[in-house]
């Protein structure tokens, strides 16, 4: 993620700020991907904290595609929706640097029901996934003890609202993409054949986990060619966004990230995939110093970075316009 600066004093100014330091108020504007004043802010902004232009007189981009909030009957249920709201957000920031649900973009837009197992009404059961075009998120995953708790039992290395969110929009922009008939020709040959029947390809899975090996980034990725392509884009996008959030702070290596350098204009899939993991790698090492756990711990081998390096190409919007 970029470093903004306020348009009136030039102070720096994060993501999630919703005010500079020098008292001015700020709005986000993605499609410009600056910190801009004067401009009308999201309906929800004094409800949770987001700082998005309006679009439509009352929502932004990201809220409108909210269709379903949790039940705010049950108060704990309000702070954890502003938390995924924010993952929410940044996720579509950086997708907008591909040209995703811009103005110029014409394609379809993603709806989002955020549910609560927790309700005014007692506990419910929330299932996260994504169904033709719509992609339901379970909040309380939005809390840090819930989620490593979780985390834990089910042995991941790495669980986050913002993983969830981009493992499951990764869904939906393989419905878009899969529109085009060369795409579908390269996700079959790397992939595998996703009219594989679903159900059963995850009961085989949740029955006897498959080994990552050479060819996948998780076990989850193994179980059918619908969550190898899941896995992947959500590690791509991790991956090209700790890239870019290390270049706009300056952090690099002398291999790079150079001055100036732009991680979503980087059209050498494997420059971008072997920057980011050199940076990660080297994150890890502070990390040690301090006995946290791994920024990235994960193992990139080469028919993984082939299946990464496909999603770029396939990816940037803007380079198809």
């Amino acid at each position: 993620m970029q470093i903004f600066r306020c348009p009136t004093c030039s102070e720096k100014i994060y993501f999630n700020n919703t005010t500079c330091r020098c008292g001015e108020e700020v709005t986000f504007d993605p499609d410009r991907q600056a910190m801009l004043i004067g401009m009308t802010g999201c309906a929800n902004r004094s409800k949770i904290g987001c700082n998005w232009v309006a679009e439509n007189g009352q929502f932004c981009r990201s809220c409108a595609m909210t269709v379903t909030v949790p039940d705010l009957g049950n108060p704990e249920n309000i702070e954890l929706w502003a938390r995924t709201e924010g993952a929410k957000r940044w996720m579509l920031a950086n997708l907008a640097r591909w040209g995703w649900f811009t103005p110029d973009d014409p394609g379809a837009r993603p709806m989002f029901r955020l549910l609560s197992e927790h309700t005014s009404a007692g506990d419910a059961n929330v299932i996260m996934g994504h169904a033709d075009g719509v992609i339901t998120i379970n909040v309380v995953e939005a809390s840090d003890s819930v989620r490593s708790e979780r985390r834990e039992n089910l042995g991941e290395l790495y669980r986050t609202m913002l993983g969830h969110m981009r493992h499951e929009m990764a869904h939906f922009l393989q419905l878009r993409l899969a529109e085009d008939a060369v795409f579908l020709e390269g996700f079959r040959a790397l992939f595998g054949d996703e009219r594989a029947d679903y159900g059963e390809a995850l009961k085989k899975h949740y029955a006897s986990p498959g080994q990552p090996g050479e060819r996948f980034i998780t076990s989850y990725a193994t179980a059918h060619p619908h969550e190898d392509w899941a896995e992947t884009i959500a590690h791509l996008l991790h991956l090209v966004d700790l890239l870019d959030s290390a270049a706009s702070t300056g952090l690099g290596l002398p291999s790079g990230p150079p001055e100036g350098y732009d991680a979503y204009a980087d059209d050498d899939a494997q420059n971008v995939i072997t920057m980011a993991v050199e940076i990660a790698i080297a994150i890890n090492h502070v990390n040690r110093a301090m006995d946290l756990p791994d920024l990235y711990p994960f193992v990139l081998p080469s028919g993984v970075r082939e299946k990464l390096a496909f999603a770029v190409d396939h990816l940037k919007l803007n380079n198809s316009r």
